[in-house]
């Protein structure tokens, strides 16, 4: 655990937006956990999200999900905001006349790496908002890869380009003892009587 959470990361963010074949969506989350990409995002607009353990793998255990469903909300803006708040650029995955190849993205800045739908793409909200749009070079005639295809390609070229270049990317000691707690928490039966008992034994009377 100690050399797994020494190679994560905050500074990418995955957002999945209305994905409505869950088998894509938690292949999504194995690459993000693949990688060393902490936070995943889902968007739950129309379709509700299930995790398909045959295809997650057991990585839902050491992902931080991000659940956005609520009913009467836009949850597409509510997740725009809340990402923004932290500091985080919206970068769209699209085939915009002005998005950069990704081999030619900066990550300079704080990012949160959008995917649409399988069939529709994202939402004109978030194409219209993003504060960059970054596409995958292609030389086929299909113009198009698979959601979690598409997805495991950003991420090894991002992940690749912040571990060989000079930014910080490494957690804080803090955000460690957070994520290490989360993990044990995921995978100890009974940990939160255990964490109780533990706590009480060892804060001052």
């Amino acid at each position: 655990m100690e050399a797994v959470i020494a190679r994560r990361t905050d500074r990418i963010q995955v957002v999945l937006e209305d994905i409505y074949q869950p088998h894509n969506a938690s292949a999504v989350m194995r690459s993000c956990e693949c990688f060393g990409i902490q936070n995943l995002h889902v968007i739950e607009n129309r379709y509700e999200y299930t995790v398909n353990r045959d295809v997650a793998m057991g990585s839902s255990k050491w992902i931080t999900l991000h659940r956005y469903r609520e009913e009467a909300a836009d949850n597409t803006k509510t997740c725009m905001e809340a990402l923004r708040q932290k500091g985080f650029r919206i970068v769209a995955t699209s085939l915009d006349p002005g998005s950069v190849p990704l081999d030619e993205f900066s990550l300079d800045e704080n990012t949160s790496l959008w995917f649409g739908t399988e069939e529709e793409g994202l939402s004109q909200t978030v194409l219209e908002s993003a504060d960059e749009h970054v596409h995958i070079p292609m030389d086929g005639f299909t113009q198009s890869f698979n959601i979690s295809v598409s997805a495991a390609l950003c991420l090894y070229e991002l992940r690749r380009k912040l571990v060989q270049g000079d930014l910080p990317w490494q957690l804080s000691e803090s955000r460690k003892n957070e994520i290490y707690r989360l993990w044990l928490r995921n995978i100890v039966k009974n940990a939160d009587i255990l964490e109780r008992g533990f706590l009480k034994e060892n804060l001052p009377q």
